[in-house]
């Protein structure tokens, strides 16, 4: 499937949302590195961010509105090779 040409359509309100929590994520962790690097923060820092801004739900629906948005606009077939390489990504604690 030749994918750099093809044009996917999200919703302009969730393509927003997305937008501004992928921006928090960024920005916060970027700080958070900084903060590790200066002796400012350690791996509980990290920890209650992930935990107190609830990270892994909203990434969760990030992940969601971009799979919806391939599900009803792809093949069958299309999105069964986006799986297929969405499979093959690194994944924290394996070998």
């Amino acid at each position: 499937m030749d994918m750099t040409s093809r044009e996917v359509r999200i919703p302009l309100d969730e393509a927003v949302a997305v937008l501004q929590d992928l921006n928090e994520f960024v920005v916060s962790l970027d700080r958070l590195r900084s903060r590790q690097g200066a002796g400012a923060a350690d791996e509980r820092t990290v920890g209650e961010f992930v935990d107190d801004w609830d990270v892994l739900r909203r990434l969760a629906e990030v992940r969601r509105v971009i799979s919806v948005a391939l599900d009803t606009q792809l093949s069958e077939e299309e999105n069964l090779e986006i799986d297929a390489l969405c499979e093959q990504g690194r994944f924290f604690g394996d070998g």
